[in-house]
């Protein structure tokens, strides 16, 4: 029997460190029937730092679902993996050791990545069993380990063999603070203070010029063409000639084009390589040349001239500077324009021309747009950012990174012919740089040297293979053909994740799997929001604004930051509050008392009752916890937890505590009555498990010492019992029951206090002796004929929205009229200070009054009089 007051510190780390040691959530290693299998693809936190809150309270919605499942009688596979393959890893290095990648040997810095990310990864495993997810820690993996590498080297060779992956000197989005390409899906608007410069060119052999408005002056020594809008009847007398650009000297042609935005700027524009992606699409629509004036840092190149050598933003400053002074600077403003930024890093990204290795997802957009649509969204919303993102895509995926810590793609080069040489299955992994390629001569032409790629591969190039890393991809060499090894996990059945990441990982995942299996990944998609601090804004490092798990963990029982995650609609941003943990503190307090009162009550409780014997209370009850059961069950296979736990709260705390727990103590107390014993029991039971998906440590506690000495957690779901009942006349008695609490609460009497006489006008047969019982009333009565009960208004409310701009200065006498009751209600219409307002323009508020013998007292149901002496 649970003892004193609940000491959650002690339950919770007993409780967490016994699931793990007995393996409670393994996934049996023998085969299972697909049937009963619910699979979770979970998401490996990035290993750039420490978990922050927003990390945990994803991870706990995951495990609703994982617990919800289990005992809803499903083999749950719940794995979990530390993302450690990448930049963020690379710069968590680099800051952690105060050093550049780019001074050491690419094995070496992978080294010291592999050094600092693990002691990032223990504590991982530490803050997740800490709030107590069930995952099958023998289920782990990391995406830069020797396993994964070759699942992801694999999927390059399987989509390189199926032509959906090509290389290709072309424009890249490039990072100049982290010197590598990155992908469109890595870059974000940023809002960004700049100016607007107008500049004068001159037409060459004439005595014309013309002005351009930009807010890159930098990009003049790259500048190959000057762009006019075919309809643009003022400036169509400029196509075909050329512009001589201003300081630098080149001289270009001024051509048309369609894409010229006639309402930005003068209606002029230069074309640069590269400044944007209107200029990629110039540059190969009209063949232009290319001028290369930033490089890989964002350094000038030699295209600048005397600026070579400059960064950027110094080259800019001196270009405005020397424009002003040749007087070909004719204004200068300032404005605010949306700039696409990297955003791991917030720096302006630029285009180079690299070669980089891509995947095809252009030409296949229809394809992965039906296959979201094949999923279920939880919430459904969330469907049209995976849409709006696919529909807006403008490049395909860009998938090779100049980093040192990555996964390296298994090709080498020809060195007479830059012909492909890709490893083959049986050798991956491999790493170019120091293995050998597959073949001693190229298949070419026959030369004998090879150049190994040194790039790796983008992160979210591996991370979208989680389904396939966790059913086990890999190459049969007997059947030549990709095989899952534990085909029953695929698809996944839910894949929990953050909307931020829709675009990342969900996308790249649903591209990925769909081309290497032809199906979709996953039967669902659970989508939740982010943690916002108590003034709704995100939570950002640089803000200070971060709460991190311990700081919580410290101050509040684990189950209260589980009952407070419960408290959004999935999908939706969910603010950092702890009044939302101190509510869930007390529930977990009244759940333990409550527990201890039950035991001691139902110490000689039937096992079995035959339920014709039950008592009205006691079948309402029952009926009504079905109820219950239902509701609940449905919302969380809905993921719609915070229903799920509100409904519960409320009708255990006020139907099952407040009033039921009452009347069966005073039953038990003075009689023994075994259908309250029965009943009191197996409701208990049934909250217990009810509540330990959420609550998973104290309800844990509470079965392991009222019960048996299994889990909870191994126990199945409540089903309805199927109980007929008087719910209405049970809803009722009950609502009298909390009126009479309340008529002693104002008339300071104590609940023990004898009441005379009540009489109540409702529906309560059967309740009358459990109702007089737990109130101490000496005689009660019901009826269903009406009370002596009369509405009077008790007053007027005006709508101003409508009485307000139609009325005007008459709005005071309207006001004054009503206070002194000077008006007059003539069918729906209100007279009123010689003016008429029609039925939507007020509200009349009406009160019910008693006229007979006795106090009046009205509840949810019924009408209560009271009468008492005492």
């Amino acid at each position: 029997m649970p003892s004193g007051e609940y000491d959650p510190e002690t339950v919770e780390a007993n409780w967490q460190e016994r699931w793990v040691d007995e393996d409670l959530y393994a996934f049996p290693e023998s085969a299972v029937d697909p049937d009963t299998v619910f699979s979770i693809d979970t998401p490996p936190p990035t290993v750039s730092g420490s978990l922050h809150w927003g990390h945990v309270y994803g991870s706990i919605l995951q495990d609703f679902v994982a617990r919800f499942k289990r005992m809803r009688g499903k083999e749950v596979y719940y794995p979990f993996g530390y993302d450690d393959n990448g930049i963020a890893s690379e710069l968590l290095t680099e800051d952690e050791l105060g050093i550049k990648h780019q001074d050491y040997e690419r094995r070496e810095f992978q080294k010291l990545c592999r050094e600092v990310t693990s002691k990032y990864e223990a504590e991982f495993t530490e803050k997740m069993q800490r709030i107590g997810t069930s995952i099958d820690w023998n289920q782990t993996y990391q995406t830069i380990s020797p396993e994964v590498q070759r699942v992801s080297q694999l999927s390059f060779v399987d989509l390189y063999e199926q032509d959906r992956q090509y290389r290709q000197r072309a424009p890249a989005i490039w990072c100049p603070e982290c010197e590598t390409a990155i992908s469109q899906v890595e870059t974000e608007d940023d809002e960004q203070g700049s100016h607007f410069h107008d500049i004068e060119f001159d037409v060459v052999d004439s005595e014309e010029s013309f002005v351009i408005s930009t807010t890159r002056p930098e990009l003049l020594p790259a500048c190959v063409s000057v762009f006019v809008h075919p309809d643009d009847d003022e400036n169509q007398h400029l196509v075909g000639q050329e512009a001589e650009i201003p300081i630098f000297g080149q001289q270009v042609p001024i051509l048309e084009d369609e894409r010229v935005d006639l309402e930005t700027g003068t209606g002029l524009v230069m074309c640069c390589t590269f400044g944007d992606q209107t200029d990629i699409e110039w540059y190969q629509a009209h063949d232009l040349p290319l001028r290369i004036a930033i490089d890989e840092s964002g350094t000038m190149t030699d295209v600048a001239g005397e600026y070579s050598g400059l960064s950027s933003d110094e080259a800019r400053e001196e270009i405005v500077a020397d424009l002003e002074d040749e007087g070909a600077l004719l204004d200068k403003r300032a404005i605010t324009h949306t700039v696409n930024v990297h955003e791991r890093c917030g720096t302006s990204v630029e285009f180079l021309v690299k070669d980089q290795w891509y995947i095809k997802l252009l030409d296949k957009r229809e394809e992965y747009l039906e296959a979201g649509e094949e999923m279920d969204w939880y919430p459904e919303k969330m469907f049209t950012r995976y849409k709006n993102w696919i529909e807006g895509l403008q490049w395909d995926w860009a998938i090779s990174r100049q980093r040192s810590s990555g996964i390296p793609f298994p090709v080498w080069y020809c060195g007479e012919c830059e012909h492909v040489v890709v490893a083959d299955r049986e050798d991956l992994p491999v790493d170019p740089l120091s293995d050998d390629p597959p073949v001693d001569t190229c298949p070419e032409c026959g030369h004998d040297e090879f150049v190994a790629e040194d790039d790796v591969f983008d992160t979210w190039a591996t991370s979208s293979l989680t389904p396939l890393i966790n059913a086990g991809w890999d190459w049969n060499p007997e059947t030549e053909e990709m095989e899952l090894e534990r085909d029953e996990l695929y698809p996944f059945d839910m894949r929990p994740q953050g909307h931020d990441i829709i675009s990342f990982w969900l996308f790249h995942t649903v591209v990925k799997c769909y081309e290497h299996t032809g199906e979709v990944p996953f039967d669902s998609v659970m989508i939740n929001g982010m943690v916002l601090d108590e003034n709704r804004e995100k939570m950002s490092k640089s803000v200070g604004n971060i709460v991190s798990p311990d700081e919580v963990l410290d101050k509040f029982p684990v189950d209260a930051a589980r009952y407070w995650a419960a408290g959004s609609a999935v999908g939706d941003d969910l603010p950092y509050q702890e009044k939302g943990l101190v509510a869930g503190e007390k529930l977990i307090r009244k759940l333990w008392n409550a527990s201890k009162l039950v035991e001691s009550l139902t110490e000689d409780a039937p096992d079995e009752f035959d339920h014709d014997d039950l008592k009205a209370i006691d079948r309402w009850l029952l009926a009504s916890l079905d109820r219950e059961i239902e509701f609940v069950t449905e919302k969380l296979d809905n993921r719609e937890f915070s229903k799920a736990r509100d409904r519960l709260r409320s009708f255990f705390w006020h139907t099952f505590c407040d009033d039921y727990l009452e009347i069966a103590k005073q039953r038990l107390r003075e009689a023994d009555d075994p259908s309250a014993a029965y009943t009191l029991q197996t409701v208990h039971r049934r909250f217990v498990r009810l509540f330990a998906p959420i609550l998973a440590h104290v309800t844990e506690e509470l079965w392991h010492d009222m019960y048996d000495g299994e889990s909870v957690h191994a126990q199945s779901w409540p089903e309805p019992l199927g109980l007929d009942a008087d719910v209405e006349a049970g809803e009722t008695a009950m609502a009298v029951v909390g009126a009479l609490r309340k008529y002693k609460s104002d008339a300071q009497l104590s609940m023990n206090a004898s009441i005379d006489e009540v009489e109540v006008y409702g529906t309560i047969d059967g309740f009358e002796g459990d109702i007089s019982g737990v109130m101490h009333v000496d005689s009660l009565t019901s009826t269903d004929e009406e009370p002596p009960i009369e509405s009077v208004t008790s007053g007027i409310d005006l709508d101003y929205s409508i009485v307000g701009p139609e009325y005007g200065s008459k709005v005071p006498d309207i006001e004054a009229a009503l206070a002194q009751d000077d008006y007059e209600l003539v069918g729906d219409e209100l007279h009123v200070a010689g003016v008429e307002l029609g039925p939507d323009a007020f509200e009349v508020n009406e009160e019910r009054t008693y006229s007979g013998e006795g106090e009046f007292v009205e509840t949810e149901g019924a009408l209560v009089i009271v009468k008492n002496e005492n």
